[in-house]
């Protein structure tokens, strides 16, 4: 999961400790693989027919899942002007992004736009101004846990959206192990940028809330923690650290909350198999229609 310290954007070592749990959680993998499936029937009926086509990335981290989706959207409609949008709070990752956007050479006739700033700061700024453009296609991955006011966010996105545009949230799944972690606890947890943690079932409430129409997609993922059983091994102490949201995690919890989120984690959160420990990390892609 996106989880930062004690602040709402990837910077220093929290972009460190979130690339580091890429490589080992295989999430981009599983989310590119869904969306290789999903998307190319997607993009064709809302490109149908428009001669250009405006793509917005909120909480676009480092770029890797936005670099493959434009190249796929591009792919589809090799003649359609494209704009790119990224609303992203890490300078550290956007500049990622930039690097990554430098070395694809089919993206660089399009044109970004890149705003540096909390998605809530991007609508207070759009609102402002006055100057709403609008977008085909909006995606939010992974980052609705950071926004203040769910409901508000939604709304804001969804009306940003063009004539057959589809706005994709991608997030943790109900009922996974992320889920059950951290409502489980949610006391010891829910205390620096995550102060309320949802998973897809809470989004769902709200699309439901608000009369949206929408599909729901499962993305399938597990990943081996069997290494934060064991004390003195750095990588299971990083991916705790990571999963709880901490600098430390022998050092921010008692002991007796350290053994009881470790038993949750093998008991509750996961699955064994061969000896190893497999984390239910399944994910659910949401595409609200405009």
């Amino acid at each position: 999961m996106a989880a930062e310290a004690k602040q709402t954007c990837y910077e220093g070592s929290s972009v460190q400790s979130f690339r580091f749990f890429l490589e080992h959680s295989g999430e981009h993998q599983a989310i590119l693989q869904r969306v290789h499936d999903i998307l190319p029937g997607e993009f064709k009926r809302i490109g149908a027919g428009k001669s250009s086509l405006d793509f917005l990335g909120v909480g676009s981290g480092g770029g890797e899942l936005d670099v493959q989706m434009l190249t796929l959207l591009q792919s589809i409609f090799p003649a359609v002007p494209i704009t790119a949008d990224t609303v992203e709070g890490s300078s550290q990752l956007t500049d990622n992004f930039k690097a990554l956007v430098a070395k694809t050479t089919n993206l660089q006739k399009i044109p970004f736009c890149w705003h540096i700033m909390k998605c809530e700061d991007y609508e207070k700024q759009v609102k402002a101004k006055g100057d709403m453009k609008k977008f085909d296609f909006i995606h939010m991955i992974q980052m609705i846990y950071y926004v203040d006011n769910l409901s508000t966010t939604i709304k804001f996105y969804h009306s940003l959206l063009k004539n057959n545009g589809r706005l994709m949230i991608i997030n943790e799944a109900a009922n996974g192990g992320w889920d059950i972690l951290w409502k489980t606890y949610k006391k010891e947890l829910c205390v620096d940028a995550i102060t309320e943690y949802r998973s897809s079932g809470e989004i769902l409430a709200c699309l439901k809330s608000q009369g949206l129409k929408y599909e729901e997609h499962v993305i399938p993922n597990t990943f081996d923690i069997t290494e934060c059983f064991n004390p003195s091994s750095q990588t299971g102490q990083r991916l705790l650290n990571f999963m709880t949201a901490t600098d430390n995690f022998y050092q921010s919890f008692t002991p007796e909350i350290r053994a009881g989120i470790l038993d949750l984690l093998r008991n509750k959160c996961s699955t064994e198999k061969d000896g190893r420990v497999l984390f239910n990390s399944n994910l659910s892609c949401i595409l609200v229609y405009a």
